[in-house]
């Protein structure tokens, strides 16, 4: 972690070791919390996992229903069990959650843009 030159002193030595132990440790923390949320994130349905980048690009609920040829009821459904299954408190960390999966965010304007489609609600 770092570069110590000789004669080294013990107070050095010492600082040098805690501190790799110290950023040990947050790298191991921050491993076992990414592993429980890509586990939460393995708990969605297929569908879920279709529906949650559309809802955290910014589509609304009749937007992505309209991208996915279903209800907005039935994204509602499915958005009440996303949340909980990610365990998000609020549409803010599950945005927040989704971001650190790096999920690709598929949106009805990129599909425009790339599909060669369009929505009725852009």
């Amino acid at each position: 972690m770092d570069f110590l030159t000789k004669p080294i002193d013990d107070t050095v030595l010492l600082a040098a070791i805690e501190h790799a132990l110290e950023k040990d440790r947050i790298a191991r923390c921050e491993a076992l919390e990414h592993a429980d949320l890509l586990a939460r994130y393995r708990s969605l349905t297929p569908r879920e996992r279709e529906v949650l980048p559309l809802l955290v690009g910014g589509l609304l609920n009749k937007q992505a229903a309209w991208e996915l040829g279903i209800t907005e009821y039935t994204v509602q459904i499915h958005r009440g069990n996303i949340m909980r299954k990610m365990k998000a408190d609020s549409f803010a960390r599950l945005v927040k959650l989704a971001g650190k999966l790096n999920l690709e965010q598929s949106t009805a304007i990129n599909r425009n843009v790339y599909g060669g489609f369009s929505s009725p609600f852009l």
